[in-house]
């Protein structure tokens, strides 16, 4: 291994995940692949995703999708979440990326810069992008696809599911020839009639569940691994860790593992968290620090060099995500630069 902490990226399980996805929502996947494909290698990502089929991608901002153009070529669709900033028009127009218009301004600038193809976001009730219903625009030349996006698709039985479904169904029916977006990842999920023209998920291409639990039907893409420091015997009474974070009430062996804060392992981690190491799943003592964790290996037989998963095949990043208070997608997009990322598959 390159370095004591290291991102491995399985492609043939994502691979996997994106042929599961169209089975299951029935239409075609237009992969989301914004922030780096939710930290993963956006041009890895994107690539494989391509010689599986995907001929449409999503990305949040302008220079990400500069950046996903240069990697992809000319083939394939590239829309714009953010939409056209201000000022971005010719940026957008040199990559042939399409916009994803939001308001009444960036329709204008778009239009004015005779920008060519575009979608169009609706807001059916999540109030952050999108025109509201009552002020969608008339069809326009080169508009494309129209999406929206669901609030509560993590929870099936949240009836604004429902709600959002049929508003977008209603405002979709305004702009017809366009590609209609709905679903996200727990969008694909919820049933053939959430599912539209194209299916647009990201979480579960990466290795998430679709109800931010661990789903069989999704695979593991991304493992985090860290190569145990030292080992040492703590005796009881003595503690471990920045505050005296975890006292030993029993002589206590404790492995010190090469990923910490500055590597992406939150510190929310502490004192909940747990790694997959030899075999079994073991709780991490005290607090996460910059650079190391401790982890407790009493029983085990750990050596120093031994590598610990953090997240992965045996310990599925919902649940790391669950210890550390949050959702799998802040672990992901939060691994840093300096661990680096494999590629395998």
């Amino acid at each position: 291994m390159p370095s004591p902490a290291t991102l491995t990226i399985d492609l043939n399980a994502l691979a996997a995940n994106f042929h599961t996805l169209q089975a299951v929502g029935g239409a075609p996947v237009h992969p989301v692949v914004k922030a780096d494909s939710y930290g993963l290698g956006a041009a890895a990502c994107g690539t494989r995703l391509m010689a599986e089929g995907a001929r449409t991608f999503f990305v949040a901002r302008t220079a990400e999708g500069e950046a996903l153009r240069q990697a992809l070529g000319a083939e394939p669709a590239i829309y714009v979440l953010d939409g056209c900033l201000t000022g971005h028009a010719g940026r957008l127009k040199a990559a042939s990326l399409r916009p994803v218009l939001n308001t009444p301004a960036q329709l204008a600038e778009w239009r004015e810069a005779n920008g060519g193809g575009a979608g169009l976001q609706i807001d059916t009730g999540m109030n952050r992008l999108g025109f509201r219903l009552e002020d969608a625009p008339e069809p326009f030349d080169g508009l494309e696809l129209v999406l929206s996006h669901l609030a509560c698709s993590d929870d099936p039985g949240e009836a604004m599911n429902a709600r959002q479904r049929d508003a977008f169904a209603a405002a979709a029916a305004r702009y017809p020839g366009a590609v209609r977006s709905f679903a996200n990842s727990g969008g694909v999920f919820l049933g053939p009639d959430y599912a539209f023209d194209a299916l647009r998920p990201g979480i579960c291409l990466y290795g998430g569940g679709p109800e931010g639990r661990p789903d069989p039907r999704i695979r593991a893409v991304a493992t985090l691994e860290a190569e145990v420091l030292q080992v040492r015997e703590v005796p009881a009474g003595e503690t471990v860790g920045y505050s005296r974070g975890f006292l030993a009430e029993g002589p206590t062996r404790i492995a010190t593992c090469a990923a910490g804060y500055a590597d992406g392992l939150l510190r929310a981690y502490s004192p909940n968290g747990a790694v997959f190491v030899a075999g079994e799943i073991r709780p991490i003592r005290g607090r996460v620090s910059m650079d190391v964790c401790a982890v407790e290996v009493t029983g085990l037989d750990v050596s120093v060099g031994d590598r610990v998963e953090l997240y992965g095949a045996h310990r599925m990043i919902d649940d790391a995500a669950a210890a550390a208070g949050t959702i799998s997608y802040e672990l992901l997009t939060s691994i840093t630069a300096r661990v680096p990322r494999l590629y395998v598959g």
